[in-house]
């Protein structure tokens, strides 16, 4: 790795550049997903229980973003979306960035062990090892399934939530990873769709990059299907409820309109309108994960209703 800080006396850090290091956007994802599993969770955890367990996750996360804009720094200084971070743009140290990676990692996981349970903190550290080492220093190089297989990393929160609340690993737990994990490939490929050069000039071999755009297109589409199904499944398992399933119908049935339309595109269209449509399903696609999520959580504090003889 080639440190491409440029970091001089004159230029000192700030408490804000660490805390850009924590990737804090991916933080509240982290943290909101982590707090459905763990008030969807049949077992209830202390209010004080609760909160460190929510606060230890998150720092669980942030120092996996430390780890990995340590890691990735000389490809962030060649991508336009990234070369502002604080090691590329030389407002932090390499060095600085692994240390404050290494030191919240081990932080997180033993405060969240003794906060609630050692299971919790196993798949915590798990978590981070997995973003860091498998997908960032393994797959993201070297293969375009490397968002599919990475995207595991960002779907463990909700689960670990769950766990520390129970205990253990149930298929509720298993459902909200599937949903992440699931979601996580058309979102990204159609950020990639509208960001292809970035990749290029990085010579990270993202879909576009080696498939090309077409076949990234069809992709977005069948992980669409799949996710949908999944989706609209979770109504009729311990996670649904009315509330739920109303809301994973409605937001599946405009994903999937958008994801139809994508796989229909002509590129020399969707590059005469800028990518509108890519962007547009980029956008909802956060906010599609965030309606599901919240659907969770509102049916978990209202429980099930009596409808049409049966409960949902």
């Amino acid at each position: 790795m080639t440190d491409v800080s440029l970091n001089s006396p004159e230029y000192d850090a700030t408490f804000g550049d660490y805390w850009a290091l924590l990737k804090p956007r991916v933080m509240t994802l982290v943290v909101f997903t982590a707090f459905v599993g763990l008030l969807a969770a049949p077992s209830t955890l202390h209010p004080v229980e609760a909160f460190a367990a929510l606060l230890f996750i998150a720092i669980g996360g942030g120092a996996s973003g430390a780890l990995n804009m340590w890691w990735e720094s000389d490809l962030d200084a060649m991508m336009k979306r990234t070369m502002k971070r604080p090691i590329p743009s030389g407002r932090v140290t390499r060095d600085a960035a692994v240390s404050l990676g290494v030191a919240l990692a081990g932080f997180s996981v033993v405060m969240l062990g003794l906060a609630t349970n050692w299971m919790a903190a196993l798949w915590l550290a798990f978590t981070i090892f997995f973003y860091v080492v498998i997908y960032t220093m393994w797959l993201k190089r070297r293969t375009p399934q490397n968002i599919v297989i990475g995207g595991a990393a960002g779907a463990f929160p909700p689960l670990i939530g769950w766990v520390a609340a129970t205990g253990a690993v149930s298929i509720e737990a298993v459902l909200m990873f599937a949903l992440i994990f699931l979601w996580t490939p058309p979102h990204f490929w159609a950020l990639a769709l509208f960001t292809r050069m970035d990749y290029d000039n990085a010579k990270v071999p993202m879909l576009t990059v080696t498939h090309g755009r077409p076949s990234t297109r069809k992709h977005i589409l069948i992980y669409t299907i799949i996710l949908s199904a999944f989706a609209i499944g979770a109504a009729f398992t311990g996670l649904g409820g009315i509330v739920y399933l109303i809301t994973a119908i409605i937001c599946t049935v405009i994903f999937m309109r958008d994801a139809i339309r994508i796989s229909r595109r002509n590129e020399d269209i969707a590059e005469a309108d800028g990518y509108a449509v890519e962007k547009s399903f980029f956008k909802f696609s956060l906010l599609y994960l965030a309606l599901l999520f919240t659907a969770i959580l509102v049916g978990s504090l209202i429980g099930p209703l009596e409808i049409f003889g049966g409960w949902l």
